[in-house]
């Protein structure tokens, strides 16, 4: 299933697209997308209606995050090869991670806003990993189990924030709308192979990166059980997996986001994002 919420920004109805791509109401059905239908008892259940018999959605709606109620929202760094070679990194030799505000959460096409006082905004197309069943110290043969489903994210990051005023990562992952997640939750009975899934990244129509998960130094079912050993993943959690190569800071010269530019990024099988960037209102 491709799950979605949609609507203006915190009046968010849950919704699905049909096999013929034709988003259709759920609000009858459930009263959102959130921990309490991410199971896969939950989902069985939904999957398990008949698609044609729920409402038609008409026009066009804004897309929101695609679940409700994050508890947690996971970075993973570092976790391409060729990631870490453009930015002159050294390889993990275990997952890198690190956390991005829950208030950075932002719809799949809703503009990036770059903060005040930005000067390198870059940008970052991951997969993202959304967790279904609570997970503590589970083992990387059982880890996708516990998996809802997944999702596109950009991980925008502010690189002078993030590597120029300390040591802390968060303060250049966090900032508002520095989060757009969605646009679907697709379950992860929809997705063949985790670990083979191509991702791009176009600004103002230009490819920036091209990847596939297949390249991930760690893989999805070793990052849900190496976070699971250190904090309990609740249901509706994010995990955001990594970058592959193609970001503005490792590029010569660097390029990062001015307003104006226009963002078009996807994963094969999750869906596409497409953003403005706009300036922090005076």
């Amino acid at each position: 299933m491709r799950l979605v919420r949609y609507g203006r920004p915190g009046k968010e109805k849950p919704g699905l697209f049909d096999e013929e791509g034709r988003l259709r109401d759920l609000s009858g059905i459930i009263d959102d997308i959130d921990a309490s239908v991410l199971g896969d008892k939950a989902l069985r259940k939904l999957a398990k209606i008949d698609h044609k018999t729920l409402p038609l959605v008409r026009g066009n709606p804004r897309l929101g995050v695609p679940v409700k109620g994050v508890g947690k929202f996971i970075g993973i760094g570092m976790n391409y090869a060729d990631h870490v070679a453009e930015t002159k990194s050294i390889t993990p030799s275990e997952p890198v991670f690190f956390t991005k505000a829950t208030s950075s959460l932002n719809g799949p096409d809703d503009a990036i806003v770059l903060p005040k006082g930005s000067k390198k905004t870059d940008w970052e197309v991951e997969l993202g990993v959304i967790i279904g069943t609570r997970a503590q110290y589970v083992s990387e043969e059982e880890a996708l189990k516990y998996v809802a489903g997944y999702c596109v994210v950009n991980d925008v990051s502010e690189r002078a924030f993030q590597f120029e005023m300390g040591s802390q990562w968060d303060k250049g992952k966090g900032c508002d709308t520095f989060g757009p997640v969605g646009p679907f939750l697709v379950t992860r009975d929809e997705i063949y192979d985790v670990q083979d899934l191509d991702l791009y990244l176009e600004l103002n129509g230009k490819r920036m990166q091209t990847g596939n998960t297949g390249s991930m130094i760690f893989s999805v079912a070793q990052i849900v059980s190496y976070v699971s050993r250190f904090m309990t993943l609740e249901p509706g959690d994010i995990i955001t997996t990594g970058t592959p190569p193609g970001v503005g800071m490792g590029r010569s010269p660097q390029r990062f986001l001015k307003k104006g530019d226009q963002l078009r990024l996807g994963i094969a099988g999750l869906g596409e994002q497409q953003a403005e960037v706009v300036a922090f209102p005076k």
